[in-house]
């Protein structure tokens, strides 16, 4: 029975309408909650600074697609090689959003994983004037931020912005990393605080510390865009 599930999700016509019913899922979600912005010139501060890397936490990510204003949001996101990552891959697709596939840190399969290639692809991306969107957390450790997108600022150049989206009404999965799965007919909020620049001399001692920065920033974000919903965050979860 575990074989024939197996096989079936790795059909590529189950995959095909998984994907297109959660992207047109979430489409919905975003069209029917009332979303507040935080500071309320977010896009004035951030469109200046494009291309730049845009970073969110794992589980809270699905409706980032959405923050794409006008023409100037081109993206592409990091979706693992993984099985779940089609799915992922498919919707991020239907929602005009690129894909890159590739893992971030995974110390001894990050070249299995093809985390190396990833890197580079991401880097050209942005110097071809794309934004890149990655989820900062090292995988299987919820609310840990990972150096590789530091890594990834101070190679091409360009800043950080990590924010947090949150809606009213949702389910939260007691997984990992506490997914959420977003709720139609509610308020939402989408909090950026502050840009973090990396030198392209950082060395070791500044990295950690602005991995750390990255990780008090996001975590600072999903408690204010929860916290704006009178909504417990997944710390609290």
């Amino acid at each position: 029975m575990k074989k024939l599930l197996r096989n079936t999700l790795r059909s590529s016509f189950v995959q095909r309408a998984v994907g297109v019913l959660a992207a047109e899922y979430l489409r919905f979600v975003w069209r029917t909650n009332k979303f507040t912005f935080d500071p309320p010139d977010v896009y004035d501060i951030v469109e200046p600074q494009i291309p730049a890397i845009f970073a969110f936490w794992h589980g809270q990510h699905f409706l980032t697609p959405f923050i794409k204003n006008k023409d100037w949001y081109k993206a592409r996101v990091l979706i693992s090689r993984h099985r779940d990552g089609e799915f992922n891959a498919i919707a991020a697709e239907r929602l005009g959003i690129g894909t890159i596939r590739g893992s971030g840190d995974h110390g001894g399969a990050f070249h299995r994983k093809g985390g190396v290639g990833a890197f580079k692809e991401m880097v050209r991306t942005l110097q071809d004037g794309c934004n890149v969107a990655l989820t900062a957390d090292v995988p299987k450790r919820s609310r840990v931020a990972g150096l590789g997108i530091i890594m990834l600022a101070r190679e091409s150049g360009r800043p950080i912005m990590p924010f947090a989206m949150a809606t009213s009404r949702f389910i939260r999965l007691k997984n990992w990393d506490r997914t959420t799965i977003n709720l139609p007919f509610g308020r939402g909020a989408l909090v950026g605080i502050k840009e973090i620049h990396v030198p392209a001399d950082a060395d070791a001692a500044t990295m950690e510390s602005l991995r750390q920065e990255l990780e008090d920033t996001l975590n600072e974000a999903t408690r204010r865009a929860y916290a704006q919903l009178g909504r417990p965050g997944p710390e609290d979860a």
